[in-house]
């Protein structure tokens, strides 16, 4: 029985990087072996054990084999007499397919430290194209290590291209692509799996309309544009990626967006993220244009931003129309948000209390409020106007 540490881990470790998880692999051993030394069983599909001390995942060297369509088209094999080499063979790229012994000797069959230092990402093998969900994590570490100087070979795009051509991309679940989407736009340069995708003309099988939207060149750069912008100031995946949809429909009207809705409720995409989404698109153009609203649409607005239930999606939201507009008008301001803070605010200082112990019927209150904030809010616009 021998333990190597694998994959990511030796990869980080040689660039200098913090390594945030390790991942080892087991060779000569059984799951009865494992099992009977306290490791806890966790993998379904494949064995995979977690150390009764550290809970770090072990998995039993395996091979893989190809026998049907899609991500779950594989057959498994882990038993003892599985290679190292037999194990890291199965990888996807070169950089992830190394492994370090417990002596700290560096095993590197396929070339993994060579690209290290040439910064380039290229498949192990032509196995490669068996999974089609590589094409999805090879556009992510693109993005990932773009600011390392990392590009793909030009092999692997070749490769990759080809793998797009046979439409398997289409069989993988949503789950999945957004778990990869998700992660890559939580990347110091997301914007680098999207174009990845786009010259591979992947993006119309996993993002339907939307990514027909972006080979549109105009759009696709008001998109990249936008996503640059708010991942300066923000880490949060599900504003970036609404930042990037809404740059990407920043010209487009309301007949042109269904595609936005029917990307948003696909499963996988968490709720908060299909909110802000469709909020995005759908509330835009009534923000960058609130100063020409009248006190009934406005408050229609203000209700839809919600910033009373939602103060945080509200702050989310003005964020991303501040960094659409300005990224996209060329502007160094944005009243707009200060305004719709503003109004927002005051609508929600209004108090009914005294009404009530002034006499005024709980079944009134609701139409008089309602008379009071468009009361409220057509002052503020005429205090604008003449100002």
């Amino acid at each position: 029985m021998e333990v190597y540490l694998v994959g990511g881990a030796v990869r980080d470790e040689l660039l200098g990087l913090p390594v945030k998880e390790r991942d080892w692999v087991v060779v000569g051993s059984s799951a009865e072996e494992m099992l009977s030394l306290g490791y806890r069983q966790v993998g379904r599909d494949f064995p995979v054990f977690l150390h009764p001390e550290t809970g770090e995942e072990y998995a039993l060297a395996r091979t893989e084999r190809k026998k049907g369509r899609g991500y779950y088209g594989f057959e498994v094999h882990a038993s003892p007499d599985v290679s190292l080499q037999d194990d890291l063979l199965r990888r996807d790229l070169t950089i992830n397919a190394m492994a370090k012994s417990q002596s700290g000797d560096i095993i590197d069959p396929h070339g993994g430290q060579s690209d290290l230092r040439a910064r380039r990402l290229r498949h192990v093998s032509t196995a490669f194209v068996e999974d089609p969900l590589r094409i999805l994590r090879v556009a992510r570490f693109a993005a990932r290590f773009a600011r390392q100087g990392f590009d793909i070979a030009d092999e692997t795009m070749q490769l990759m291209h080809s793998m797009v051509g046979t439409g398997e991309l289409r069989e993988i679940s949503t789950e999945r692509i957004w778990d990869e989407t998700l992660g890559a736009l939580a990347t110091d340069s997301p914007g680098v799996f999207f174009v990845t995708l786009h010259r591979l003309q992947a993006l119309e099988q996993i993002l339907g309309e939307v990514g027909c939207a972006f080979s549109v060149e105009s759009a696709r750069n008001s998109a990249l544009l936008a996503l640059e912008q708010i991942s300066s100031s923000t880490d949060k995946p599900c504003v970036r990626l609404s930042s990037l949809v809404g740059g990407l429909y920043f010209h487009r009207r309301d007949e042109d967006t269904q595609g936005v809705s029917y990307l948003a409720r696909q499963p996988g995409l968490p709720s908060a993220c299909r909110e802000l989404l469709e909020l995005t698109v759908e509330l835009q153009h009534a923000c960058h244009g609130v100063f020409e609203l009248n006190a009934e649409a406005l408050l229609v607005l203000l209700r839809r931003l919600d910033e009373r239930r939602r103060p945080e999606r509200f702050v989310d939201l003005l964020q991303i129309f501040s960094v659409i507009f300005m990224s996209l008008e060329k502007e160094n301001q944005y009243p707009q948000a200060d305004w719709l803070q503003l109004a927002s605010k005051r609508i929600e200082e209004i108090d009914v209390r005294q009404w009530i112990s002034d006499g005024v019927r709980k079944g009134e209150v609701a139409g008089r409020l309602e008379h009071a904030r468009l009361q409220l809010l057509q002052k503020m616009i005429d205090a604008r106007a003449l100002s």
